[in-house]
């Protein structure tokens, strides 16, 4: 089940690959369903490559491929087409399609460097696939701030998802809320009485703080990357 604006979007990509071969641009598209950020269309071509009707090519400027369209905009029989830089190859090779995802809350941004304000508040929602979540347990998702877990695959504007949990075991990457007032995203590591942050970047160093000052707050599970 697409929203109203997943399928309006999904209706004008196709239109403008059936038209002129090539995919309109992100301002484009904002421009096309009225919306005032392109973090909006971010977050609707993210919905729909999770729900499995179309396709990012990585690498490649303004490469979308439609996998399939719903029956209201005539989905029967239709033949993907993979476009790259405004030329149609068509033979396009089978694309698995996981169609089994869910919307999540993001909270805000979370910091991966030098600790942020914590944050409470929801910012909106993001769609992930349900193989990412546990049955057991709330999940959220941040917006990532820093790049200071780069060596570990996590880069500057990624959104990480996380399970809420108020333990963990040493090596998990963590949000962990310093002294009730700052949250961050460091590998966790707990010796005696002291625990440490540490970064997956050289030119950070590893924070440590006694055990009473960190409470953690969920376990990284996975992680949602827009190109």
């Amino acid at each position: 089940m697409l929203t109203r604006k997943q399928l309006d979007l999904l209706k004008f990509i196709n239109e403008r690959l059936q038209k002129e071969g090539v995919p309109p641009s992100f301002d484009e598209m904002k421009e096309a369903l009225d919306l005032r950020s392109k973090s909006g269309i971010h977050r609707l071509i993210t919905a729909l490559e999770e729900r499995g009707f179309i396709r990012r090519l990585a690498h490649r400027a303004r490469a979308i491929e439609i996998v399939r369209l719903p029956d209201a905009l005539g989905g029967g029989g239709f033949t993907p087409e993979v476009v790259q830089g405004g030329r149609v190859d068509p033979h396009p090779a089978a694309i698995p399609v996981e169609v089994d995802a869910l919307e999540i809350p993001v909270m805000g941004r979370i910091a991966a460097g030098t600790p942020i304000e914590a944050i409470q508040e929801v910012s909106h929602t993001v769609a992930v696939p349900g193989s990412m979540l546990s049955n057991s347990g709330k999940h959220f998702a941040l917006e990532v701030k820093g790049d200071s877990m780069i060596d570990a695959g996590i880069n500057n504007g990624d959104v990480v998802v996380i399970r809420e949990q108020a333990t963990a075991d040493n090596g998990d990457i963590v949000v962990a809320l310093v002294e009730d007032q700052e949250a961050t995203l460091k590998r966790f590591r707990k010796h005696g009485s002291s625990i440490a942050l540490e970064a997956a970047n050289p030119t950070y160093e590893t924070r440590v703080y006694r055990d009473d000052q960190v409470r953690v707050q969920g376990k990284l599970v996975g992680l949602v990357r827009t190109y």
